[in-house]
């Protein structure tokens, strides 16, 4: 639990990590079982069975054991070779940390959509690729949580495919909140992480692909090890599915029962419930006189916020004074570090948490509010 300086709990509405439900923290706080016994084996089994539909897919996810950010980079390692060459899409700095990322193992990244401040254009895209015909693959993310923008990935994915490139997306801060269906749209590979919509804790993601894109692995010439994801499909695919080695046991516990969660509420509902909390909280704002802090976007993330601060109100001490509130939010990324604030509103945050959020922020606009 996340406390304040009195030591009161404090309502995380960040973009990642989020609250934990306490039925997860249970889940969480079992007994240690051995990665390598049928128990194990059913919670690893339930887990991937249960986020299929979630992705939107009939594939088998795979357990990638690392951070949303270590699932993004094992990305480039099994589907690409040196010298190849991607388009990425950076509108905002996670679309940007996945270009750099491939830059790092030698690919050649053709960087497009460079505006923060403004959706993926799949007109832009379809140009691009005819000017460079040899792009193996778009890389986009679903929601930017650096701006809060939702990319338009069915009609991205229609582009790429036309011009025979595979489309990879960044969905650790989306997907499990908002719709995405990988088969349907023609998505290749997608990404997710625990810690988000997921809710639970930080440490374990899990990657969907296509078959495109597995035969794209099996030409890749990148080196990987530990995120080999051929070994990985290996593992999960027998009988008693388990992972190459020692599994992170108890975030794999969590997530089972996170999603065991999400299905009785229903994946659509889940879905639905994050665009109707977005929309409460969007309108509150604007009744607070706080605006967008992208207000050019056209399509907007529902699972997090990022607003743009009055003029001379300092975005650490606003972000301060809601804390004392026992409020905790995240600070702006990049070129609105000095000037916005960001609201995660994802996972297993409801009405009653943005209603909160809303008046510890009218309180500290109106001055009510002082860092303790």
């Amino acid at each position: 639990m996340t406390t304040g300086e009195n030591g009161a709990p404090l309502l995380l509405m960040t973009p990642g990590p989020t609250r934990v439900p306490d039925r997860v923290l249970r889940a969480g706080a079992r007994p240690m079982i051995h990665h390598r016994t049928p128990e194990f084996s059913r919670e690893l089994a339930d887990a991937i069975a249960l986020l299929a539909p979630v992705f939107g897919t009939r594939v088998r996810p795979m357990p990638i054991h690392t951070t949303g950010r270590g699932a993004l980079e094992a990305a480039i390692c099994n589907l690409f070779s040196p010298g190849d060459e991607i388009a990425a899409c950076c509108n905002g700095k996670f679309g940007e940390m996945w270009a750099d990322l491939a830059a790092l193992y030698g690919l050649v990244v053709h960087r497009w959509s460079p505006s923060w401040e403004r959706d993926a254009d799949p007109r832009e895209l379809d140009a691009l690729l005819e000017r460079w015909p040899r792009t193996k693959a778009v890389t986009v993310a679903y929601g930017d949580s650096s701006t809060g923008v939702a990319n338009d990935v069915a009609s991205l994915a229609k582009v790429a495919a036309s011009r025979g490139a595979l489309i990879l997306v960044d969905g650790v801060s989306s997907i499990g909140g908002m719709p995405f269906e990988l088969d349907e749209w023609g998505v290749d590979l997608a990404v997710v992480a625990s810690q988000k919509c997921l809710m639970s804790a930080t440490g374990l993601s899990f990657v969907a692909m296509s078959d495109r894109a597995w035969s794209a692995a099996a030409t890749a010439r990148l080196p990987r090890s530990y995120w080999d994801f051929g070994a990985v499909r290996a593992a999960i695919s027998g009988p008693t599915p388990e992972t190459p080695g020692s599994a992170p046991v108890h975030l794999v516990l969590q997530v089972a029962e996170a999603l065991r969660q999400i299905h009785e509420e229903g994946v659509a509902a889940v879905r639905a419930r994050h665009h109707a909390t977005a929309l409460r909280l969007r309108r509150g704002l604007a009744e607070l006189g706080l605006e967008p802090q992208c207000p050019l976007l056209e399509r907007r993330s529902d699972t997090m916020t990022a607003i743009a601060l009055p003029s001379g109100v300092a975005p650490k001490a606003f972000r301060a004074a809601i804390k004392a509130g026992g409020i905790l939010t995240a600070a702006g990324l990049g070129p609105y570090e000095a000037t916005g604030v960001r609201i995660g509103h994802m996972g297993d945050i409801r009405a009653a948490d943005v209603d909160v959020t809303l008046a510890a922020i009218r309180r500290a606009l109106a001055g009510e509010l002082a860092p303790r």
